[in-house]
């Protein structure tokens, strides 16, 4: 029996969190750069949905890449933990709400603004990470997305994207 003293967990990154107000489409992954992670933004170049590299502007966003529904990974990898394919078919939300790993020192706020790391990458603000405060050139906002609450002590939070 688990019990939850405080909070509930606010989810794992890349979980749809509200599938009914979720558009999804299934796009081919550049196997060349395919994304690391779910719950991270996508691009796409060529046809292809890729990871971010560094140097996006806002109009790069193409989506953000999920954990594929009503799976939730392989068998093979831990619970909570899943790594996205390299080559095949991956799933973009194009509209909804999704966990994100939350980086950088700036808390969340409900209806806060999102912003994605493109430049200047450390450990805890990689690029393409999901940030709650600008930091000039390095980081671009995501003008139609917002957070919908503070993160979970795990740094886990929820955006609505494209709504």
């Amino acid at each position: 029996m688990v019990a939850f003293a405080f909070r509930m967990p606010a989810g794992i990154p890349g979980t749809i969190t509200r599938p009914d107000q979720a558009s999804v489409e299934p796009n081919v992954i550049d196997s060349a750069a395919p994304p690391t992670s779910y719950g991270v933004p996508v691009k796409v170049v060529g046809g292809k949905i890729q990871r971010y590299a560094g140097g996006e502007t806002a109009a790069s966003l193409y989506g953000i890449n999920v954990r594929p529904f009503p799976t939730t990974g392989s068998g093979t990898d831990g619970l909570g933990v899943s790594t996205p394919p390299t080559a095949g078919i991956g799933d973009v939300l194009k509209r909804g709400y999704v966990s994100v790993q939350l980086r950088g020192a700036t808390a969340a706020a409900k209806n806060g603004a999102v912003y994605i790391r493109v430049g200047s990458a450390t450990a805890q603000q990689p690029i393409g990470g999901f940030e709650a405060a600008a930091d000039g050139a390095n980081t671009v906002q995501v003008t139609n997305a917002y957070f919908t609450g503070a993160a979970d002590a795990n740094g886990i939070t929820e955006i609505a994207y494209n709504l």
